[in-house]
Order: structure tokens, then C-alpha cells, then sequence
């Protein structure tokens, strides 16, 4: 007999649905799920084990009939048209007061017109970026949750009990009202691509100058990771270099082709921090990166076409010194981008968002959780009003420590052809945030001159144009 208040519910039966729901049932809560393909519906009741702790259903109705009231729904479904379609076909089954939360990658904008449209039919709607891939849906995700306060508080609960733990704390809190969650996860996601291409570039320079092997790689990135450097992006590399190729020997990462895909949100959070007028270049070129990459037949055709430096010579010991060094700094620039866009974001859209909170929520379960993160939470903690924690006294001697190791490193492999867009855009970034004075002035000089847009002086107020003697 089906148990009749369930209390939980999840639409999306795939990898990260079935392990989220399963999470929900591991933890003292009876759940609930969807799916209109029988066979997930199928595997999640045999995963489940006992049906009055974990069930589900293809039929719609029974799925809605078998929640405790107000019902919690969770959709962890494709973003876009497939949440607007899930959205119609459950609310003539819904009654006011009902919650839809949104587990996806949906993006803000949309976040905040479902909730608008939603709200007029009495029911509430709000976001929650999960991070952490389907392992950390089953064993604890970092969840980031936005939106009405009161339905928040709904499935608190819940959250706590599933999200990752950090010396005991949970990984999730309430961030702010609207789209404040899914916007706070797309920034995390951006933040990624940074991390995970700056990665890339150390792994090639090491490779390619230093000539190191998989197993050297493997060996050199497991002590990073037992470091400054932990994080979960460096010890997944590491282990990465390990991984045997099942089909035709040797080691995995070798035969698999360098083209990089992309859902979206990392191009969403750039073009987002253009609009804002909020500069985070190691995340820009990250985007950009994944974009050459797709351009595999004219890079063989121009790496035919072109002639190379080779790398020049450099001890290996050196070269590893300076990789770890410079990836710290480059990690921290891109960590300090992701939260400026947070705080210029923070104003423009009304969400009120605690910096130090969102840190302190991602230092266990999500994909960017790093050892820096404990650091990064601090600094806010003594500075609520900081807006780039490179200004923070804390991060200031980490950075300076750090720098010429970055600008060794980009010279190196500027003159040995070895490409580090992302590593060299964080110390030009670097380099302009700490200048007191950059050349943008020849800039508004040459667009007064040409189009009459005018400027500002640095000896008096006021708006200034000038009829530019030819």
C-alpha cells in the first residue's frame, strides 16, 4: 500500500535526480519522485529498496496525490523550455500555498518571471543551484537556494540535512529573494571554467616543457593537493592521470579528443559581468577557450601552416615551483572576479547578498570547494562592506608572495609558443586593478575626437569637449 504524505518530491529521474532523492531518504525523510520514463521510475523503487521511504511514479497525479501538504516539489530537469513545460503540466494539480523549486541551471532572468508568474496563481516559486555532479546529490551537494523566505523555510529542513557538511555545518543557506540562488550557482559555474582552465594550461606547460609523465603529473598533483592548492578540481586531476584506458591501453586522458564542451552557464555568467560592466578576464577567456577548442580542424591545419617556438630549456624542479605558485595566484584572481560580479550584482538586482556566506557555503560539496575558500569566508567575515578581497590585509601578502612566479611563468611560455590565456589574463587583470593610473585616457581622447563623446579632467570638474586641432 502507498504510503500517502510523502515528504519530499523530485521531477527528473535522471543521475542527479535519483541520487538527490535518495540523499532525501537517507536522511530521515520519506520522498517522493516523477518521471514519465518508466524504466528511471523502475530503477529509483530498486535502488530505493523500501517503497514507504522512497517511491515514485510515471503518473502524474499519483505523484502530486502522494505529497504532505504544502507540497514540496523539486524539479531537477533540463534548463529552459523543458521547466516551463514541467511548470504547466503540474499546476492545474496544485493547490495555493504548494512549492516549486527549481534544482537546475536555470538562468536568473527566467528564475524571476517564473516566480512572478507563479505567485499570482498562490504558489510559490524559487531557485536552488546544486553543485557537487551526481556524487555529491547522493553523499551532499552544496546547495544555494533564493526566493521567498517562507517557502524557504518549507524545505530548510530538508536542505540541511542532504547539502554537504563543513566541520559540521551544512553547506546551504538562504541567499537572497528572486533569482538570487540560480544567479549565485551560474557565478560559481563561471568561477569554474576559470579553475578548471587554468588547470588545463598548468597540466600542458608541464607537460610540453617539463616532459613530465602521467605518473609524475599524478604524483605532482597529489601533493598540490595536500597544500595551499586543495581543492577538489586539483585532486580529481590528480587522479585523472592515474585512469587506465579500458579500450586500448595506456593511460585515458591521452586518447580523449581536446574539445571541451559548454551548457551555457559559463558564457551566461561573462556575458552577464559585461552588462554589469564588471571585468573577470580569467573567466572570459575560459569561455573563449572551450570555444577554440571546437575549432579542431583549422587548429591542425594551422599548426601545419605555422612555425613554433620549442619550449627552451627549464629544470623540472623549478618549473613545478613556479606551476604551483603561479596556479594559487591565478586561482585566487579568478575566486576575487567571481565575487566582485557577485557584489556589483548584489546591488543592481536587490538581493542582498552575504559574500561570506556564499564562501563559507561553498567550502564543502560544490565542484570549486578549496581550502582558499575558508580564507576567502574570513575575509568578508572582517569586512562585510569588501567588495574584491584582494584589497582584503589578509590576501594581500598571499598575492604578492605569489605574483612573480605568474609573471616568470607567462614570459616563460609566451617564449616557448605553450598558450596560458587564462593564467596571463589574471595578471593583466592583476596588473590593471593595481595600476592608479592606465591609458584609457588616450582612449577618451580618441573617442571625443572622433564622435564628440567627451571627457572628464584630472585637474578640475565637469564634462569637457574639445575641437581637436586637425
Amino acid at each position: 500500500m502507498q504510503h500517502t504524505t510523502y515528504d519530499f518530491g523530485l521531477v527528473g529521474l535522471g543521475v542527479m535526480g535519483r541520487n538527490f532523492i535518495l540523499n532525501v531518504a537517507d536522511n530521515g525523510f520519506t520522498a517522493f519522485g516523477h518521471d514519465l520514463d518508466e524504466e528511471k521510475v523502475q530503477a529509483l523503487r530498486e535502488e530505493g529498496g523500501d517503497t514507504a521511504r522512497v517511491d515514485a511514479s510515471a503518473d502524474r497525479k499519483a505523484f502530486i496525490n502522494a505529497l504532505a501538504r504544502p507540497r514540496k516539489i523539486m524539479l531537477l530537469v533540463p534548463a529552459g523550455k523543458i521547466v516551463d513545460g514541467v511548470i504547466e503540466s503540474l499546476l492545474p494539480l496544485l493547490d495555493k500555498g504548494d512549492i516549486i523549486i527549481d534544482g537546475g541551471n536555470s538562468f536568473f532572468t527566467d528564475t524571476d518571471r517564473r516566480e512572478a508568474y507563479l505567485q499570482e496563481k498562490g504558489i510559490h516559486f524559487f531557485g536552488a543551484g546544486v553543485s557537487g555532479g551526481a556524487k555529491g546529490a547522493r553523499k551532499g551537494p552544496s546547495i544555494m537556494p533564493g526566493g521567498s523566505k517562507a517557502a524557504y523555510k518549507e524545505v530548510q529542513p530538508v536542505f540541511e540535512a542532504v547539502s554537504a557538511k563543513f566541520k559540521g555545518e551544512p553547506c546551504v543557506a538562504y541567499l537572497g529573494p528572486k533569482s538570487a540562488g540560480n544567479y549565485v550557482k551560474m557565478v560559481h559555474n563561471g568561477i569554474e571554467y576559470g579553475l578548471m582552465q587554468l588547470t588545463s594550461e598548468i597540466y600542458d606547460l608541464l607537460k610540453r616543457a617539463g616532459g613530465l609523465s602521467n605518473d609524475q603529473l599524478h604524483g605532482l598533483f597529489s601533493r598540490w593537493n595536500q597544500g595551499r592548492l586543495q581543492s577538489f578540481l586539483v585532486e580529481i586531476t590528480a587522479r585523472i592521470f592515474k585512469q587506465d584506458d579500458p579500450l586500448a591501453g595506456g593511460r585515458l586522458v591521452d586518447k580523449i579528443l581536446d574539445k571541451a564542451r559548454q551548457k551555457g552557464t559559463g558564457k551566461w555568467t561573462s556575458q552577464n559581468a559585461m552588462d554589469l560592466g564588471i571585468p573577470i578576464p580569467s573567466i572570459d577567456i575560459a569561455v573563449s577557450m572551450r570555444e577554440i577548442s571546437a575549432l579542431k580542424e583549422q587548429r591542425v591545419l594551422a599548426s601545419k601552416a605555422y612555425t613554433r617556438p620549442t619550449p627552451e630549456p627549464i629544470a623540472v624542479e623549478a618549473l613545478e615551483t613556479l606551476s604551483e605558485s603561479a596556479l594559487f595566484f591565478s586561482f585566487m584572481i579568478t575566486y576575487a572576479q567571481g565575487m566582485h560580479q557577485l557584489a556589483d550584482a548584489s546591488r543592481e538586482y536587490g538581493y542582498d547578498l552575504d559574500l561570506g556566506t556564499i564562501a563559507k557555503i561553498w567550502r564543502a560539496g560544490c565542484i570549486i570547494r578549496a581550502a582558499l575558500l575558508e580564507d576567502i569566508t574570513k575575509a568578508y567575515r572582517a569586512d562585510e562592506g569588501l567588495e574584491n578581497f584582494l584589497l582584503s590585509p589578509a590576501f594581500i601578502p598571499k598575492i604578492q608572495e605569489s605574483q612573480e612566479a605568474a609573471r616568470s611563468l607567462v614570459a616563460y611560455a609566451a617564449k616557448s609558443g605553450v598558450p596560458l590565456p587564462a593564467l596571463s589574463n589574471s595578471l593583466t587583470y592583476f596588473d590593471a586593478f593595481t595600476s592608479d593610473r592606465l591609458p584609457l585616457n588616450l582612449i577618451q581622447a580618441q573617442r571625443d575626437h572622433f564622435g564628440s563623446h567627451t571627457y572628464e579632467r584630472t585637474d578640475r570638474e565637469g564634462i569637457f569637449h574639445t575641437e581637436w586641432d586637425e
